[in-house]
């Protein structure tokens, strides 16, 4: 089995070094560039992405892009560390629910609070930042992960942007996140993709 991970260093690939990790899987990284905010010179040649972003993913030839997509198709790859609910699990629902809510609410949440912008309320799908969070808080208040007492792929994509984002003014304050994102990066597996990524 080949499998590469398209990564830039402290990006959302950075996340995927994490996963691959937590799956232990075998893989190898490939370092490109990518546009920052201000830049306009072209795109990385050795990047496959469409739109030169990160992560990426290359299995045996074939090229999958985009967060969510890459986090269900490794966790489906690797089940032996259970760290996606597989078809026929009753948390299989609610795990596809959280990647889709953090790429198609969440996320967009965010970057619209970053470029301060409001949703168009009613025509977007996504909601103010505010009510993401006041959703999120409530769910991590009454459980130590969004699927109950499991770690998932879920919880490595939002533990680790609340990590990555702990001092922003654009998120609310709030124990229960600040403990949840703690409790996710704390893992072992977490440890170890820092120091690769780093590296």
């Amino acid at each position: 089995m080949s499998l590469t991970l398209i990564h830039s260093p402290q990006t959302r690939s950075s996340a995927f070094i994490w996963l691959l990790e937590e799956l232990e899987a075998p893989y190898e990284l490939k370092r490109v560039t990518i546009r920052h905010a201000g830049q306009t010179e072209g795109l990385d040649p050795a990047n496959p992405h469409p739109h030169g972003k990160v992560p990426g993913l290359i299995h045996d030839g074939v090229f999958i892009h985009e967060q969510t997509a890459i986090a269900l198709y490794l966790t489906d790859l690797f089940p032996k560390n259970r760290i996606g609910p597989q078809i026929g699990d009753p948390k299989r629902g609610p795990y596809l629910t959280w990647l889709a809510y953090y790429s198609g609410v969440a996320e967009p949440a965010f970057v619209s609070a970053f470029l301060k912008m409001e949703p168009p309320r009613g025509t977007a799908g996504w909601v103010k930042v505010d009510e993401v969070m006041a959703y999120l808080i409530k769910t991590l208040g009454a459980q130590p992960y969004l699927l109950g007492n499991d770690f998932s792929a879920a919880d490595l994509l939002f533990g680790g942007t609340f990590n990555l984002f702990s001092q922003s003014p654009l998120l609310p304050k709030s124990d229960v996140i600040r403990d949840y994102a703690q409790r996710c990066v704390s893992r072992p597996a977490a440890q170890r993709a820092q120091a690769k990524d780093a590296g």
